[in-house]
């Protein structure tokens, strides 16, 4: 179930100061999220996971991100090149840090907040 889908063209940005996505976006510059969902075959959790994660890019991000499903039942060497504990796994590869969100992304807030896409809130504020 290797697939890859290419929602935008890469970034052309010169900047050498890493930005979180969230202010890059308010900024207007063109900021491409570069995305990798690992899965374990059709499991129920695996398609979940990837049904949350279309449904989470096409509100979210409107064609500003690439994303590749890779199915570690078919190839299972790619797991180390993440570190892949668990799956399913969410990893946002660019723009850097590299951020990790495990499970079935059921949780809106949560992965926009693990891919830095909308700021914590502030916990006094709950």
């Amino acid at each position: 179930m290797r697939t890859s889908k290419t929602k935008a063209q890469s970034p052309k940005s010169n900047s050498a100061a890493p930005q979180s996505v969230a202010s890059a976006s308010a900024k207007g510059a063109a900021v491409i999220l570069e995305l990798r969902l690992y899965v374990a075959g059709q499991t129920p959790k695996s398609l979940i996971a990837l049904r949350n994660l279309k449904k989470i890019c096409d509100e979210h991000l409107q064609g500003r991100y690439r994303l590749h499903v890779i199915d570690l039942v078919k190839t299972p060497q790619l797991a180390q090149d993440d570190q892949i504990l668990a799956i399913p796994t969410l990893v946002r590869n660019l723009p850097q840090p590299i951020r990790k969100i495990i499970g079935d992304l059921s949780d809106t807030q949560r992965v926009l907040v693990g891919l830095n896409l909308r700021p914590q809130a502030n916990p006094r504020e709950s």
